[in-house]
C-alpha cells in the first residue's frame, strides 16, 4: 500500500468539511422536534429517491458487491431482480397507512392496529436490527480508510461515526436528505473511475472476458435450481428476498422516514419508483465490476474480498484516485449511517420517550431529547462495529443481508397481520411473533437453508400462529379493522372522501397506474439476463 499523499488527504477532508458545513447551514431552519424527523415537508421528490439509493446501496454494494460477484458470479444478480416488486408493494399499500396516520414513527400504525405492546414490539425489534445492520455498515467503511490510509480500524470507526453524527444532530433528516445526494454523486465517480481502468488495464476486450468467464461459470445470471441452500438461485429472489426486500422499505423507519418528509404522498411514492427503475442497474454495475476484477487477478485468494476493489485502486496509481475512493465509501457509509442514526433516535424519542415518560413537554424538549438520543446510538453502534472487525472475512453484504433476514420475518408478519387479518388481536400477534422469532433462530442454526429464506419463515410462521392463538385466547372478530385494507376501503366509502389526491391514490390496495410500467420494467430485466448469456 502507498503512502496516502498530501493530495488524497486533501480531498477526504474538504469532502468531509463539505458535510459538516451542509449540516450547519441545514441547522438554521430545525427549530422544532418535527423539523428535526420530517423537515418541513418541502423536500424534493428526487432528492429523497436518491437519498433512498444512496442509503441501500451503501459502502456495502460498493465493496460487498464486487467481492461477493468476485466469489459467486453473476449469479448474485438474482438477489437484487426484486425491486420492482417490492416498491409496487410498499407504495400501494405501505404509503397509504403511513400517510393518512399523520405519523413521524412508522410503527405509530401497529398501535391503532393492535396496541401498545405491539407497538414496543415492533419498535424494539427495529432498534435491534437497526443497531446491527448499521454496526455492519460502519465496519465496512473504517475498513477502507484503514487499509487506505493506514489508521488503525476501530480508529476509523470511531472517526466515521463523530463525522457523521455531528451533521445529523445539527441538522436532522433534511441533513440526512441533502447530504446523501452529495454522497451518492461522489460514490458513482469513484465506481466509474474504477470500472474505467479495470477495463483499460484487462489484457482482452470486455466482450472477449466475458467470453472466457462464460467458459469458467461465472456469467449465469439466472439458476433456476430449487436447492433452498442455495443463497443466488431465482426463487430465493424473487420469492424470498421480495419479502425480504418488502420488509426493509415497507416496514423501517429509516427508509420510510424521508418519504414522510415529502411534500404529498404523490412525491413520496415518486421517491421510491426511482429507486424501483434504478437498483438493477445500480446493482448489475458492482455485480459485472467483481466478475471482471475475476479475470483480471485469474481468481487468486483474498485474505478479506471486500478490499479487492480498493487494491485495484491502489495498484493503478492515478493521482488522487485514492483521495477519491475514500471519499466515496465515506459517502456511500454516512448515507447509511445518517439516516441510521436519526431514525433510530426519532423511534426512541416518538415510540418510547414520548410515549411512556414525557407525554406532555414543548418540541423544544423532544428536539433536545432527539439530539440525545442521536447521540447515544451512535455510541451504541461503535460497538458491534468492532465486533464485525474482529470475526468478519466475507463480502460485508451478504453478512449485512444475513444479518438482516433473522429480524424481518417478525416485522413483514406483524404489518402484513395489521393489513390484511381480520382475527388477529394483540396477544395473538405477541405469541406468533415469538414463536416466528424462534423458527427463524432455529432454522439458522440447525438446518442448511439459505438465509434468504428465513423472512419469509419467520413471516409464514407468524401468520399462522398469530391467527391461530389470536382466535383461542380472543375469539374470531365480526367485522375488519378500520386500519386493515379493507377497513379503510369501507371508510373512504363511508365518509365519501376523496380516494386520489394530485392522480395519486390514498387509498391502500389500490395500485397506481405506473406500477404496471415498474412491473413490465421486472420482466424486461428478467429478459435482458436471460439474452446476457446467450450472447455472450
Amino acid at each position: 500500500m502507498t503512502e496516502f499523499g498530501t493530495l488524497n488527504w486533501t480531498i477526504l477532508i474538504v469532502y468531509i468539511l463539505a458535510n459538516l458545513l451542509l449540516g450547519f447551514v441545514i441547522s438554521k431552519k430545525v427549530s422544532t422536534a418535527d423539523d428535526f424527523y420530517l423537515g418541513q415537508k418541502q423536500t424534493p421528490w428526487w432528492a429523497i429517491g436518491i437519498s433512498v439509493i444512496a442509503t441501500y446501496v451503501s459502502a456495502m454494494t460498493f465493496l460487498g458487491a464486487p467481492a461477493w460477484a468476485y466469489k459467486d458470479g453473476l449469479s448474485v444478480i438474482a438477489i437484487h431482480l426484486n425491486y420492482p416488486l417490492v416498491i409496487i408493494a410498499v407504495i400501494t399499500f405501505f404509503f397509504p397507512f403511513f400517510y393518512n396516520a399523520g405519523v413521524a414513527s412508522i410503527y405509530e400504525y401497529q398501535e391503532k392496529r393492535f396496541g401498545k405492546k405491539a407497538r414496543g414490539l415492533v419498535s424494539g425489534i427495529w432498534l435491534i436490527s437497526q443497531t446491527m445492520s448499521s454496526a455492519a455498515v460502519l465496519y465496512a467503511t473504517s475498513l477502507v480508510l484503514s487499509f487506505i490510509t493506514g489508521i488503525p480500524v476501530v480508529t476509523a470507526i470511531i472517526i466515521v461515526t463523530v463525522i457523521a453524527l455531528i451533521y445529523t444532530v445539527m441538522g436532522g433528516i433534511t441533513a440526512v436528505i441533502w447530504t446523501d445526494v452529495i454522497q451518492s454523486g461522489i460514490l458513482f465517480i469513484g465506481a466509474g473511475i474504477i470500472m474505467y481502468a479495470l477495463i483499460e488495464n484487462m489484457d482482452t476486450s470486455v466482450m472477449d472476458t466475458l467470453a472466457i468467464l462464460k467458459e469458467q461459470g461465472k456469467t449465469n445470471p439466472l439458476n433456476f435450481d430449487l436447492d433452498f441452500t442455495n443463497v443466488t438461485t431465482v426463487w430465493s429472489g424473487v420469492l424470498a428476498m421480495s419479502l425480504y426486500h418488502i420488509t426493509v422499505y415497507g416496514t423501517n423507519q429509516m427508509m420510510v422516514q424521508r418519504t414522510l418528509a415529502a411534500k404529498n404522498i404523490g412525491d413520496a411514492k415518486k421517491s421510491y419508483l426511482l429507486m424501483g427503475f434504478l437498483a438493477f442497474f445500480v446493482y448489475f454495475f458492482f455485480i459485472i465490476m467483481g466478475i471482471l476484477f475475476y479475470s483480471y487477478y485469474q481468481g487468486k485468494p483474498f485474505e478479506n474480498e471486500n478490499t479487492i476493489i480498493l487494491e485495484f485502486a491502489a495498484d493503478y496509481g492515478m493521482p488522487g484516485l485514492m483521495g477519491i475512493i475514500a471519499a466515496a465509501v465515506m459517502a456511500a457509509s454516512m448515507s447509511s449511517l445518517d439516516s441510521a442514526f436519526n431514525s433510530l433516535s426519532t423511534v426512541s424519542t416518538i415510540d418510547f420517550y414520548k410515549k411512556y415518560f414525557k407525554p406532555d413537554e414543548t418540541e423544544v424538549h423532544y428536539l433536545n431529547v432527539s439530539r440525545i438520543f442521536t447521540v447515544i446510538w451512535a455510541a451504541i453502534i461503535i460497538f458491534p462495529a468492532i465486533l464485525y472487525h474482529l470475526h468478519s472475512t466475507g463480502s460485508i453484504l451478504e453478512v449485512l443481508s444475513k444479518v438482516g433476514s433473522y429480524f424481518v420475518g417478525a416485522q413483514l408478519g406483524m404489518f402484513g397481520l395489521g393489513f390484511f387479518s381480520k382475527h388477529a388481536s394483540e396477544r395473538g400477534l405477541l405469541v406468533g411473533t415469538f414463536v416466528g422469532v424462534i423458527a427463524v433462530a432455529y432454522t439458522a442454526l440447525y438446518t442448511d437453508v439459505a438465509w434468504p429464506w428465513y423472512a419469509a419463515i419467520g413471516a409464514t410462521i407468524n401468520v399462522v400462529v398469530t391467527i391461530i392463538a389470536s382466535i383461542a385466547i380472543d375469539g374470531k372478530q365480526e367485522n375488519y379493522s378500520p386500519y386493515t385494507v379493507k377497513g379503510q376501503i369501507q371508510a373512504f366509502a363511508d365518509g365519501n372522501k376523496a380516494t386520489k389526491e394530485n392522480g395519486w391514490y390514498l387509498v391502500p390496495g389500490k395500485v397506481d397506474k405506473v406500477c404496471y410500467a415498474l412491473f413490465a420494467f421486472f420482466i424486461f430485466t428478467l429478459i435482458f439476463l436471460f439474452s446476457f448469456e446467450q450472447f455472450i
